[in-house]
């Protein structure tokens, strides 16, 4: 069984008040129908001032989820470490983890847009230093013990439910990434398929006599949206992959690495290229079979229609997730 996920950006470049909200409703409804179906995570993630309303709040709605459903994990891949106050966060993380019950999944990467550092007025040339007092504050903090912080003694109350603490990966494409995760003991989250970076994680993690693990994208991710006819539905709604994806190809220099990077500049590009695919139940299920491990859903990709979002969701849940458990 393959593990299986339903990922929520809030994207909508022509979003209304009154119609985001539509849509923040709608995701949330999608995220206790996938919860219900037996649908192992929900994906979200943060980015700042992005003018097609990209969702800058993750542990807000990922607090909303896990008060709406029972067994779903949600999984926030990634916050930009460095903008977060560093105790503000590790109390916002241990609610979250005793309100889920431990579902709470942390991806702590250091972020790629220095406009997002700016408008926080933090120093970009710092992130990486920002990034190593985040991570050993949290773990700090956890302990519920008191410390040392900024030349002060600080406690953080209360203790997480997870013990020895909420789950927290280090995410990334570098190999200052991978040696901060190693040295912590923290699990490494590479943002593509990257082998040799894992190698490199696991010397590092020799190195410092660590523990740790890699859970690492497949060489080939793609998100993915159910439809009986494909090519209707790319002619349909294509539009809204395609906007997705430029956005976030536009953030990305040469240099980023990404599971999800794509060149397209058309509706048709997007679609040979293979980062963005809408299956029918039946190829999604051969896509299982031909040995796919994570299926990611992407219902309200780039402003999908809600409608069609949950055509989607429906469609997976009922048509091929009950295929895949026989």
């Amino acid at each position: 069984m393959p593990v299986t996920v339903v990922r929520f950006n809030l994207v909508d470049p022509d979003a209304t008040p009154a119609s985001l909200s539509e849509r923040y409703k709608a995701a949330l409804e999608m995220a206790t129908y996938a919860d219900d179906r037996g649908i192992s995570t929900v994906q979200t993630e943060e980015h700042h001032g992005v003018g097609n309303n990209w969702l800058p709040s993750p542990f807000t709605f990922a607090g909303a989820v896990f008060g709406a459903t029972r067994r779903i994990a949600v999984t926030v891949s990634a916050i930009i470490g460095p903008l977060h106050d560093p105790l503000r966060l590790a109390e916002d993380i241990a609610v979250l983890d005793l309100l889920s019950g431990g579902r709470l999944v942390t991806v702590a990467g250091i972020g790629y847009r220095p406009e997002e550092y700016a408008a926080f007025d933090v120093d970009w040339k710092r992130r990486g230093k920002l990034q190593d007092e985040l991570l050993e504050t949290l773990l700090q903090a956890w302990t519920g013990e008191p410390f040392e912080f900024r030349g002060r003694t600080v406690r953080v109350t209360p203790r997480p439910y997870t013990q020895p603490h909420p789950m927290l990966l280090v995410g990334g494409s570098s190999q200052a990434a991978a040696r901060r995760a190693a040295r912590l003991g923290l699990p490494f989250f590479p943002s593509a398929h990257l082998p040799d970076l894992e190698a490199y994680y696991n010397d590092r993690l020799a190195e410092y006599g660590t523990e740790g693990w890699t859970m690492m994208p497949a060489a080939e991710t793609s998100l993915l949206h159910i439809a009986d006819d494909p090519d209707r539905t790319w002619a349909e709604h294509g539009e809204h992959f395609l906007h997705e994806a430029r956005t976030y190809a536009s953030w990305q220099s040469k240099d980023i690495r990404s599971a999800v990077k794509s060149t397209a500049t058309t509706v048709d590009e997007l679609r040979a290229e293979g980062v963005y695919r809408i299956l029918t139940p039946d190829e999604c299920v051969a896509h299982v079979q031909g040995g796919a491990a994570h299926l990611v859903l992407h219902p309200l990709s780039g402003g999908m229609p809600v409608d069609e979002g949950w055509r989607s969701l429906h469609h997976f849940c009922e048509n091929v997730l009950p295929r895949l458990k026989e």
